[in-house]
């Protein structure tokens, strides 16, 4: 996209109305807390849902293989933001990728509100992750859109947009989680759905008004004799994986760990064939390739981060429901609603963040240096959490208050990293790939999860001190690698900062 259509999207927007920010920062705000609401909430219940017995409205899985479930279908959640991502670039723009997305999304929580079987709980995971790829990084991609590029308003706006993603992620388990754990798990994915619906009433109601043109331009469009080519590959591709998906579990060579073994794989494999293929492109630029070079060391530092934050929803749940005393000062915790705990930090501290790195100006902590800031970060909260069976042994119910200050530190972290690359992204990306590196940023997600996913198998009470100080202490080392190298990164940004 040209700078005069960056610059036209820009006055499109009524640039005041929403706490000193583009009127279509609320837009934005409420359609993402819905859809975080939705799918925090599903996420809330999910994995109890897979590993409590039948009788208790459950699958009945065994637990290692709810918790590799769990982390594969996080990684292929963000995995389809590739295909959300390219759809928005080559075809229909971002914002109609919101919207179908959003649909897709509400049918696959309407499809896992039904009591039903194995077959159709696969079927909602299905719909979800298409959804998920198509809303999730396109609606983060319109929030860069209504900012022009040296507007210093743009880190503390993605900062907001962070806070009402975890206002939803917050909410979500306390109503989401206790209606599914302690009445009808159905029930509570039924509530997600209805989440989901008031998010696309927000989008379709205030988008022409808010938004603009922003969204509306497709910035690399297929040219027509493309589209009939692109389209056949892509139906013929289509048929031949099903039927070898069906052939391969028909024959008992698809099992469910060569699946988690692939997902790894994929997870490695596809952001490197896209940061080579947008490197290589003649549509990118001498500026534009430098920066991705620069990208490479945060999109690694990024997979490190989420190994550990995503496994509050996998790992540290089931230590939550197996591991933590969960009758506390009179009170009867609920295992779900330790998953408040990020979002509820975010929500106190994200405006924090976002006064500190408007109050610092020029003398904030450089990009690389906030990652690497949140990379310690999150290899503490992990040495935390081993503390306590480091002192009291495997056999004890852990105090919750350690849990509360695990959650709290990796937090700090977060809040390092994920809004700082968020607005990163919008400006190392190439102007041919933007929504594309808005997908590339979100498989830092992915292939973290499909990572943990191998990790998790090797969790459990009795080697939970070697389990956490191997991955704490790995994301250390790291942050110091990335702090020494962070001035050299800087430069080859080439001027974002």
């Amino acid at each position: 996209m040209s700078d005069f259509n960056k610059q036209k999207i820009v006055s499109s927007v009524p640039q005041k109305g929403f706490f000193g920010h583009p009127k279509g920062l609320f837009t934005l705000f409420f359609t993402e807390f819905w859809e975080r609401f939705s799918y925090y909430g599903m996420r809330a219940i999910l994995v109890f849902y897979m590993y409590y017995e039948v009788s208790k409205g459950g699958l009945g899985l065994d637990e290692n293989t709810a918790l590799s479930i769990m982390s594969i279908y996080g990684a292929l959640v963000y995995m389809s933001g590739i295909i959300g991502g390219w759809l928005a670039d080559r075809i229909f723009g971002t914002s109609k990728a919101i919207f179908y997305g959003g649909v897709l999304i509400m049918f696959g929580h309407i499809a896992l509100a039904f009591p039903g079987s194995l077959s159709l709980f696969f079927v909602s995971m299905v719909l979800i992750v298409l959804g998920t790829g198509l809303l999730k990084p396109n609606v983060s991609s319109v929030v860069g859109d209504i900012y022009s590029t040296n507007d210093n308003r743009r880190d503390a706006g993605f900062s907001l947009f962070y806070m009402g993603i975890n206002l939803g992620a917050f909410i979500a388990p306390l109503t989401v989680g206790t209606i599914g754990t302690e009445v009808s798990f159905h029930l509570g994915f039924s509530l997600a759905a209805v989440g989901m619906f008031l998010g696309l009433l927000v989008f379709v109601l205030t988008k022409k008004k808010n938004l603009g043109l922003a969204g509306t331009y497709v910035p690399n469009p297929l040219a027509p004799d493309e589209k009939k080519k692109v389209f056949t590959r892509i139906g013929v591709a289509t048929v031949i994986l099903a039927v070898l998906i069906a052939v391969t579990i028909s024959m008992g060579i698809l099992t469910l760990n060569v699946f988690v073994g692939l997902v790894g794989i994929l997870g490695i494999l596809i952001p490197t064939i896209y940061f080579t293929v947008m490197y290589r492109s003649p549509k990118t630029t001498d500026v534009e390739r430098s920066r991705l070079i620069a990208y490479i060391p945060l999109f690694i530092a990024s997979v490190m981060f989420w190994a550990i934050q995503e496994q509050g929803s996998t790992i540290l749940a089931n230590y939550a429901d197996k591991r933590t005393q969960l009758e506390f000062a009179g009170i009867t915790i609920s295992p779900a609603w330790f998953q408040s705990l990020n979002p509820l930090f975010i929500i106190v501290l994200a405006p924090v963040f976002a006064w500190l790195w408007v109050k610092l100006g020029d003398r904030q902590p450089s990009v690389p240096k906030k990652f690497s800031l949140s990379l310690l970060f999150a290899g503490l909260s992990f040495l935390v959490i081993l503390l306590p069976a480091y002192f009291g042994g495997s056999d004890s119910l852990v105090n919750p208050l350690w849990l509360v200050l695990s959650y709290f530190i990796v937090v700090l972290g977060e809040l390092c990293l994920s809004p700082v690359g968020l607005s990163a992204t919008t400006k190392l990306a190439p102007a041919a790939f933007s929504a594309q590196t808005m997908s590339l940023w979100f498989l830092s997600s992915a292939a973290a999860q499909a990572i943990n996913a191998q990790l998790v198998k090797f969790y459990n009470a009795e080697n939970e001190i070697l389990y956490f100080g191997s991955i704490g202490g790995a994301s250390i080392i790291l942050s110091i690698i990335l702090f020494a190298l962070s001035p050299k990164i800087q430069e080859l940004m080439k001027g974002v900062k």
